[in-house]
């Protein structure tokens, strides 16, 4: 079992970009045997997948209208939304320093403490009688990882239900009717618990699944690197990203998630290509239009162009499937596109 230097960050900031921003610092200076926790919140917030079309995702002029804020993070998944009865953590390690399964024990060590009927279930959900209470997403580059998620104290369903437009399809393969209906706050199993409380149970099972003391952690000065990276993560570019205007488009959904490919041609060629995914990979998506641009608008080259992705020795798992079954999409194509 690795040991490694515990480290904690809390933040009393709420702004998502400043938020988004400093966890990208944090893991572009975390270093070698470390492991460190930052715990933060927004304020009033969507936040978007990498991979995820912001125009689909979330009710944009309602959110705005109520000053609210959509921003997109580095990981991929689906949408969340964010307000101050809502707790997030983030994991970041170098190498063998990360290990998800302790880290999801710290996540269900703290809530069942308070008394929370937690449990794992699928790949990134923690619930409660079936009901969601927090939902997980990963991030890598190079040898580094960051592994984030939420806790939610009091699910406000009526504020997801008018801000999240959720995929029907995305509803009906959970078996649930609507987005109200998959969660659920840890109040209702431990009345009046505050978010300092929360905060102090992650610290307090962080030490305990490690076996060591975690210290408080200062966090990097306020340099020129965290305001170039606040720029990007509020940049429209980085926020909304580009919506070509496709003269195909075509959508699945399966176990792994859903996807959405949108295909521009000139001149019997793909000219330009974007996949949308609330997948967990996050770096598929753009492997995948930079794969189809340039190939003949045809079904055949386009399919085997994705095919390819899926034999390469490197991808395995899910990422085989989710080319594989991207693949099958673009097949079932009628003939040229």
């Amino acid at each position: 079992m690795t040991r490694c230097e515990l480290l904690y960050l809390v933040t009393d900031c709420t702004d998502p970009v400043r938020n988004l921003a400093l966890e990208a610092l944090l893991l572009e200076t975390v270093q070698p045997g470390q492991c460190l926790l930052y715990l933060w919140q927004n304020r009033n917030t969507v936040v978007i997948g990498r991979n995820q079309n912001s125009r689909r995702e979330c009710r944009l002029d309602l959110l705005e209208a109520d000053g609210g804020r959509l921003v997109r993070r580095l990981s991929g998944g689906g949408a969340v939304y964010h307000d101050l009865e809502n707790l997030n953590f983030t994991f970041l390690a170098r190498g063998d320093a990360y290990d998800l399964d302790r880290q999801l024990q710290v996540v269900l060590q703290a809530v069942q403490g308070l008394g929370v009927p937690a449990e794992k279930t699928g790949r990134n959900d923690l619930t409660a009688e079936g009901r969601k209470f927090s939902g997980n997403a990963f991030y890598r580059a190079g040898d580094r990882r960051y592994h984030h998620g939420t806790l939610l104290l009091s699910a406000d369903g009526e504020k997801m239900a008018r801000y999240l437009a959720v995929d029907p399809e995305k509803l009906r393969s959970k078996g649930v009717a609507s987005v109200r209906a998959r969660v659920c706050g840890l109040r209702e199993y431990v009345p009046g618990l505050t978010v300092e409380q929360l905060r102090q149970a992650l610290i307090g099972a962080f030490g305990a699944v490690y076996g060591k003391t975690p210290r408080p952690f200062t966090g990097p000065p306020d340099t020129e690197r965290l305001r170039a990276l606040e720029e990007k993560f509020g940049s429209e570019a980085w926020r909304f990203g580009r919506e070509p205007k496709a003269d195909c488009t075509l959508s699945g959904r399966w176990p792994w998630g859903g996807a959405e490919i949108c295909l521009t041609a000139a001149g019997g060629r793909v000219v330009a290509a974007a996949v949308y995914t609330d997948a967990m990979d996050a770096g598929l998506a753009a492997e995948l239009e930079t794969a189809l641009v340039g190939l003949p608008f045809a079904a055949p080259a386009l399919a085997g162009a994705v095919r390819a992705l899926a034999g390469r020795k490197k991808d395995c798992g899910e990422r085989r499937a989710m080319a594989l079954d991207i693949a099958a999409l673009l097949e079932g194509m009628d003939g040229t596109v």
